[in-house]
């Protein structure tokens, strides 16, 4: 008996260190030989921590109504208060962040210029997430301009 008890005991201790309070460490990293600007990384990595998955963000509100229909300005910042929505949920913040994806209708450089202003206001400047922005045709309906989903760490 005495035997098994210990082994318990030592099973619970492995357990309780391997899952227990270990931080999330996270890297930003900005290579030497990649074009490195400041609103975001070439690279992130994570080692512990709560994954956190955000679905792709939109313009609308809590009742699925699209806002701010034709002002892609409007709708980027619409869109980044839904993505602090979702990572308050989570625990988390835009500081937890170590990847984006955004997904523009009719990508042109005049609007990757507006996203790129309007993101500043947002995410971390010390810290901020890789990052990847695609053009695409359409959108889920046909107001909706841009759609951003991301993933975080939460220590």
């Amino acid at each position: 008996m005495r035997r098994y008890v210990s082994v318990f005991f030592w099973l619970l201790f492995i357990t309780i260190s391997s899952t227990g309070s270990a931080l999330a460490e996270r890297e930003y990293l900005k290579p030497k030989g990649l074009w490195n600007v400041p609103s975001f990384s070439q690279v992130t990595t994570a080692r512990a921590g709560k994954l956190v998955f955000i679905s792709g963000q939109v313009s609308w509100d809590e009742h699925g109504k699209v806002v701010h229909a034709g002002d892609l300005r409007k709708q980027t910042e619409q869109t980044f208060e839904n993505i602090k929505r979702a990572l308050d949920a989570a625990g988390a913040g835009f500081d937890n962040l170590i990847k984006l994806t955004i997904f523009v209708k009719d990508l042109d450089e005049t609007k990757w210029r507006t996203i790129s202003d309007v993101r500043k206001g947002f995410l971390s400047k010390e810290r901020p997430p890789a990052s990847t922005m695609i053009g695409v045709p359409a959108l889920v309906l046909e107001e909706l301009l841009i759609e951003i989903e991301g993933i975080a760490v939460v220590d």
